[in-house]
């Protein structure tokens, strides 16, 4: 009798991988890691599991890239790799290229897919970008009112250049009504219409933190602002939608401030700088002018016939009539210059921003004064109508209208007749005064 043709566990476990790693390309897997063990050479071996199934996995070191170590049993990942067979044992297994968190990787989807449609559309174009003011009048922040971003950005302003004012326009920066509240922020800056220049962001975070301004509404918001928009989002290192279309992207809130105003002292300096240029032209002017007095001088004496010195005179005159006319004329526009940028200086003083705060803490501190004179009024007026109602339904007042109450001898008010027998003491208390009985009979109902 011939032998049956078999195959060796060990070539079935052979022809086994062949066929998952032939028939199965790469693939991602998503799922749950459970007992995750690091032995000491480096790999990182796992159960990958979901509800109704699991399947073994290997991460071998030479194909980890990154911080590995902070995978731990019941993390969501993505795991990249190829089907394989494990042939002494004949366990079938995933072989791991790539490992991130599952939701990390899939907003990351969202993100380069999102960014490549807006960038097709043209929204990211440097042709579109609005300048910022040199010297805004007033600085928009659209941010949280309590985050850690709004307070560095107000100082920042105030070392910089106090003299400009900042209004906040509160709104959520993460979760999900973020988007939202960001474009309805933005919205109402934009009809309020008293800002130069606008800085929306918020400080670091994770990828799902900051998943607000990867927001496509407020991308589109932000691009469509006429007013110039400073992005500030999170760290240098992060980069959300809203860097992309904003007018300038700034690596944090900080760098947001340092970026909408000029230091006050550079300004000083460029004003300076200003006037001794003015100086030196009239300098210049001045010297240009006496030379042509001083050529056409030896002119007039060189020239002997009396018309040429007759005509040469004349011109002096009028030269000398031009340059001063121009000298007032020029003086007269360097003052105006001057004067302007002195007033410009004035109107963005600290002390005059002082002296306007504090004519509105007085009209706010009238308005309160004025206010709790009408509560304390009102308040009045309220105890004198329940002191009415209260003395209306007063046993007391009941007495007034004729009625009595009477106690027994104990002092206990008496509501059944039964309670009392004949002889017994009572005493009626009256509207004025009171009444000591004996009971002669007693009626029971």
């Amino acid at each position: 009798m011939s032998a049956k043709p078999a195959v060796t566990v060990s070539q079935l476990n052979r022809m086994a991988k062949s066929v998952l790693e032939q028939g199965i390309a790469k693939l991602w897997v998503e799922g749950e890691i459970s007992n995750i063990a690091r032995p000491a050479s480096g790999h990182i071996y796992f159960s990958l599991k979901d509800q109704k199934a699991q399947v073994r996995a290997a991460w071998f070191r030479q194909r980890q890239r990154g911080p590995a170590v902070r995978f731990k049993d019941g993390d969501k990942v993505l795991a990249f790799g190829r089907v394989s067979v494990y042939e002494p044992r004949g366990d079938y297994q995933l072989i791991v290229e790539q490992l991130e968190p599952a939701g990390e990787g899939v907003l990351k989807q969202r993100y380069e897919a999102l960014k490549r449609k807006l960038q097709a559309e043209g929204l990211f174009d440097e042709d579109r970008r609005q300048p910022l003011p040199t010297l805004p009048s007033r600085i928009g922040v659209i941010t949280s009112p309590s985050g850690a971003a709004v307070r560095d950005v107000i100082t920042v302003l105030g070392r910089r250049f106090p003299a400009v004012p900042v209004i906040v326009y509160p709104a959520a920066v993460q979760g999900e009504a973020a988007p939202a509240e960001l474009i309805a922020a933005l919205g109402a800056a934009i009809r309020r219409d008293e800002c130069d220049v606008l800085i929306i962001g918020r400080g670091g975070g994770s990828l799902e933190d900051l998943w607000a301004f990867n927001d496509e509404s407020l991308a589109r918001a932000i691009a469509d602002c006429p007013i110039p928009v400073v992005s500030a989002v999170g760290h240098e290192v992060d980069f959300t939608i809203a860097d992309f279309v904003a007018d300038v992207r700034a690596p944090t809130p900080s760098g947001a401030a340092e970026i909408v105003v000029p230091s006050s002292a550079d300004w000083l300096h460029r004003v300076n700088a200003l006037a001794l240029r003015i100086g030196r032209i009239g300098e210049r002017a001045v010297q240009d002018r006496a030379q042509q007095l001083d050529w056409l001088g030896r002119r007039l004496f060189t020239a002997s016939p009396a018309a040429t010195l007759r005509r040469q005179e004349d011109s002096l005159r009028e030269n000398r009539s031009r340059l001063a006319a121009g000298m007032r004329r020029l003086l007269l526009e360097k003052r105006g210059d001057m004067q302007s940028l002195r007033g410009e200086l004035m109107r963005q003083s600290p002390a005059l921003a002082v002296e306007r705060s504090l004519g509105g803490l007085a009209a706010l501190r009238q308005r309160l004064a004025s206010g709790m004179h009408e509560i304390v009024s009102g308040a009045g007026h309220r105890v004198a109508l329940l002191g009415r109602t209260l003395h209306s339904v007063s046993p007391l007042a009941t007495l007034d209208r004729g009625y009595a109450i009477v106690l027994d001898a104990g002092g206990k008010a008496m509501t059944d007749a039964s309670s009392a027998k004949a002889g017994d003491e009572v005493h009626a208390r009256l509207s004025k005064g009171e009444l000591i009985a004996n009971v002669s009979k007693v009626i029971k109902e």
